[in-house]
């Protein structure tokens, strides 16, 4: 969980473009991001027996693999199905004043796959939530210190120094991180 929190104030530091419209000095600094990417691929052989697929990707390599007997309807993938992957990052990060917050953190997660019959597919989510408590602000130095869920106190340097300026020591920061990823097998359109 450290290391995640780490990750989230490196990219909030690293940031100078926080969300929202108002410039009031009391605004709780916040920021969301979130990437999508979607890779295809085409089915260039499998062996229903021993279940080794090879995928072309989109860029003409292949990639050879044995599909686990967790992926449920193999038997109806065939040569010129087209796999598709999407893969979803974002992250949030919010302070918000709290009295009496603590710090710590949660994960979540939750995995779905096609019924019985239906062309192969799956779709998995993880989400981490770490808070943390702004212990000390010092608007000369540009600095901030962070008490995270194991008690550990670090200090980080702002980018910019506005937002050091609407946060308050006692704030609760909540950063939520969530990858998911979805794959799904489509059969080739023939004419």
């Amino acid at each position: 969980m450290n290391k995640i929190l780490m990750l989230v104030t490196l990219l909030i530091l690293s940031s100078s473009c926080w969300s929202g419209e108002s410039n009031a000095a009391t605004e709780k600094p916040y920021i969301f991001t979130s990437e999508t990417v979607t890779i295809t691929a085409l089915v260039e052989a499998i062996n229903h027996e021993t279940r080794e697929v090879t995928l072309r990707g989109p860029q003409g390599n292949s990639v050879s693999f044995v599909a686990s007997e967790e992926a449920r309807n193999l038997g109806q993938v065939a040569v010129g199905d087209i796999v598709v992957a999407e893969y979803v990052q974002s992250m949030s990060v919010e302070v918000m004043a709290a009295e009496h917050a603590v710090a710590g953190a949660g994960e979540i997660e939750a995995v779905a796959r096609t019924e019985e019959g239906e062309m192969p597919g799956m779709a998995a989510l993880d989400t981490v939530v770490v808070t943390a408590i702004v212990e000390e602000i010092n608007i000369e130095a540009n600095t901030f210190k962070l008490k995270g869920p194991n008690g550990e106190i670090n200090e980080y340097t702002a980018r910019d120094p506005e937002n050091l300026k609407k946060a308050e020591v006692g704030d609760l920061v909540v950063i939520t991180y969530t990858e998911a990823i979805a794959l799904t097998v489509e059969k080739t359109v023939t004419e």
